[in-house]
């Protein structure tokens, strides 16, 4: 990612964190939506608070890309937690869609061109972490 990249993105996360709540049930909406049997990962979840966690699990990541070092093992720790809860290498691009279609409904036409290639970069970074992380921790199962 560029610096540019990364600042677009920070910016336009703090855009829309006064919509948090809506954000985080636009995109599980989304993101069921795309794929169906993803629903049955979170039967068990309190979708509300779910919803808090991704937005501040995003947030920290979000703050921390211009800092990759610092924050790249927190990535690598959600990756193995998703993981354990059923989530599947295939299930990231569906994961990123649903993102990429949220961030653009929250931010409206702030969801410019440049933003939207920003976030499909900070999306595509934080992915392959995470599913290096996760064959990792298959190989050492």
């Amino acid at each position: 990612m560029t610096p540019d990249q990364i600042r677009l993105v920070q910016d336009s996360f703090h855009e829309v964190l006064p919509i948090r709540v809506a954000a985080a049930a636009l995109f599980y909406e989304r993101l069921f939506a795309i794929d169906s049997d993803l629903r049955a990962l979170f039967l068990a979840s309190d979708m509300p608070k779910q919803g808090a966690e991704l937005m501040g699990s995003l947030g920290s990541v979000v703050r921390g890309l211009d800092r990759a070092n610092t924050v790249l093992p927190t990535v690598r720790e959600l990756a193995k937690r998703h993981g354990a809860c059923g989530f599947k290498e295939h299930h990231y691009p569906i994961v990123g869609q649903a993102l990429i279609d949220t961030m653009a409904a929250g931010l409206g036409t702030a969801f410019t061109p440049a933003v939207g290639e920003a976030w499909e970069a900070a999306y595509a970074l934080l992915a392959s972490v995470m599913i290096a992380a996760a064959r990792e921790d298959q190989l050492a199962a």
